[in-house]
């Protein structure tokens, strides 16, 4: 995958360096070597990863760290020249996800950057999973019907019901337009995805209610089926 990462450092050279090592990684390298130039890169550009040094003139790499955590959540790795506890506090308190002390083996920065992006991509990963697990849909009706939509499974007071691909559709749809009158068109076009209903259709809708009868019949539960038409 072509991550895209920011290099952020006033010093050149350590940019450069940087830069090179990330290229031979074939990631795709946005450098500054001022702050303006990264925040102009920021609001335009969502990154995989940032290497933002700390002791920055004017905007320093905190303050810029501040301004990614207001709308990313992509790793930060902050470089400094201090070698002290305050400020590896600082720049996590400000949500950096690890912190560099300069001078450093390019090597050894390479591995740190591999390992964020693993975990970064890991927990985005896990938060889509779960994202889709939470809004699974599901249809429930007053009368014991329970229709899940992602997993294809329908069921009456929690007996289930073995519908064919076009029934599971039919019920789909009627389900959710509950408490709606659903027209003959509307349900063919859900149903079918395509407009057969039409004036000029040779196809008329009593060919579709069979479906429904012939699903009526096989779980004798005419009265259930009429309920969600009517």
């Amino acid at each position: 995958m072509n991550y895209k990462i920011l290099v952020v450092d006033d010093e050149s050279e350590i940019a450069d360096l940087i830069e090179m090592y990330l290229q031979n990684e074939n990631y795709t390298v946005y450098k500054s070597y001022t702050a303006q130039g990264a925040l102009d890169y920021i609001a335009d550009i969502e990154f995989d990863l940032a290497i933002l040094d700390v002791m920055l003139p004017g905007i320093d790499g905190f303050q810029i760290c501040r301004k990614i955590r207001e709308k990313y959540t992509y790793p930060v790795i902050m470089l400094t020249a201090k070698d002290g506890e305050l400020d590896t506090i600082t720049g996590l308190t400000m949500g950096a996800d690890d912190y560099v002390t300069k001078p450093f083996k390019p090597l050894a920065l390479m591995a740190r950057v591999k390992a964020q992006l693993r975990r970064y991509k890991k927990y985005s990963n896990d938060v889509e999973t779960e994202a889709a697990k939470e809004t699974e849909s599901i249809i429930t009706t007053s009368n014991g019907l329970i229709v899940n939509i992602n997993a294809h499974t329908c069921s009456v007071n929690d007996v289930p019901l073995s519908l064919t691909p076009t029934e599971f559709k039919i019920v789909q749809a009627l389900c959710e337009k509950k408490g709606m009158v659903v027209t003959s068109e509307e349900l063919f076009k859900a149903v079918w995805a395509d407009e057969y209903y039409e004036k000029n259709s040779n196809i008329s809708l009593p060919s579709g209610y069979r479906d429904l009868a012939s699903m009526a019949g096989r779980i004798k539960r005419r009265q259930f089926i009429w309920s969600l038409l009517f």
